[in-house]
């Protein structure tokens, strides 16, 4: 039925990095959420009105919330849809992210309010009649939404929506809240036991769970994550296959939204290189990460020393010296001023942010340990903070 639906309402379905394609994906997942809630919320509040049970009632205004954050989510991706203008010249792509906060905090208004009301039934509880009607409609929506879960898990998935992946969480859990009110609902009707309060509670915590899970997700690229390892290895792999290249550093990937990411890093050749081949093999290096990852690129290129077998052996020692006191910890732009009475050890230490080294205290060990293995030399150094993680 997914791939049914995609095929027929979103087209060029296939070209999810394209942001007109993204946005037709959260039309179609925004649309048949409105549909099948608004569908669902009827069906509950009826029968809830029927048998006069608070959980039935309550797991009736959950749809009709999750109707509300369907449409937050269909008005999010069409926003983020339009173009960069002079105001956001890199497009509107969060705006996906802030729409997927809004609809973990409807989520959590409803687990909030469903709590009290759920309490306030314990307190004061009331008789809840029994109707097959009232259990067929249930049990017809834990089917709807499950399904609905994995529509919208696969649609997340396939486009890496982190506003669909938690509607995909909350119909999941919603799920588990419809499956405890019709559990309670027949252990109330055979065991003639009032627990119609308890399981508005359960019911309760679960939406809670999910609505803070889906928050942490839609916050986290909000507020900037280390981009995927996999992502950083794959680019890493495709720039050394590049002959003129022999290292690369100083990797950063900003993102602006799915869709619209942007890097930077330095490549290092060697300074005995034709200057325009390697001008050359930088460009191929950009044009092949836009076409295969869809990630604009900034390249700076820095030549090396590498027919220098003294320079060579100078830069591994001070490699291995400075892992001793992170393994994490490596070094680039490497180069030797020599003087009549001492030689200047130039180059950049890059730093893992889990280094519980201060930056002088860093530079103070390093400089000592250097100094030690090299005697009569000066060393200039300068301390960079890794935005990719642990290598």
């Amino acid at each position: 039925m997914t791939d049914f639906l995609v095929r027929h309402f979103v087209r060029n379905y296939q070209q999810v990095q394209d942001p007109a394609v993204r946005e037709r994906y959260g039309v179609l997942s925004g649309a048949v959420g409105i549909f099948l809630n608004l569908l669902l919320s009827l069906g509950k509040f009826f029968a809830g009105v029927l048998t006069g049970s608070i959980a039935v009632t309550a797991d009736a205004f959950n749809n009709l919330s999750d109707a509300g954050s369907s449409v937050v989510t269909l008005v999010g991706f069409k926003l983020a849809g339009q173009k960069a203008d002079d105001g956001h010249p890199f497009g509107h792509g969060r705006i996906e992210y802030l729409a997927g906060l809004l609809v973990s905090l409807l989520i959590l208004m409803v687990g909030v309010e469903l709590g009290k009301t759920s309490i306030e039934k314990i307190l004061h509880p009331e008789e809840v009649d029994f109707s097959l009607l009232t259990v067929v409609i249930l049990a017809c929506s834990i089917l709807v939404k499950l399904w609905m879960s994995l529509f919208n898990r696969r649609l997340g998935k396939r486009i890496r929506s982190a506003a669909m992946e938690a509607t995909a969480t909350d119909s999941l859990s919603d799920v588990v809240a419809t499956t405890a009110v019709l559990a309670g609902t027949l252990i109330g009707y055979f065991a003639h036991v009032s627990i119609d309060g308890w399981i508005g509670v359960v019911v309760a915590v679960f939406i809670l769970r999910a609505g803070w899970g889906a928050a942490k997700d839609t916050l986290n690229p909000l507020l900037g994550t280390a981009p995927d390892p996999e992502l950083v290895k794959a680019i890493q792999q495709l720039v050394l296959s590049h002959e003129q290249v022999v290292g690369m550093h100083d990797l950063v990937i900003h993102d602006y939204g799915p869709g619209r990411r942007m890097c930077s890093f330095h490549a290092e050749v060697p300074e005995s290189d034709d200057i325009m081949e390697a001008h050359d093999a930088i460009d191929h290096i950009e044009r092949e990460i836009h076409q295969k990852f869809g990630i604009e690129t900034t390249v700076h290129m820095d030549p090396i020393a590498t027919g220098d077998s003294e320079v060579a052996q100078l830069r591994d020692q001070v490699r291995e010296l400075v892992r001793q006191l992170d393994p994490d910890m490596s070094i680039h732009d490497f180069r030797v001023t020599r003087g009549p009475r001492h030689s200047n050890l130039i180059f950049d230490v890059l730093v893992p942010h889990h280094c519980t080294l201060n930056d002088e205290e860093l530079r103070r060990r390093i400089t000592e340990q250097v100094q030690q293995a090299v005697p009569g030399c000066y060393v200039v150094l300068q301390l960079d903070r890794s935005y990719v993680g642990a290598r």
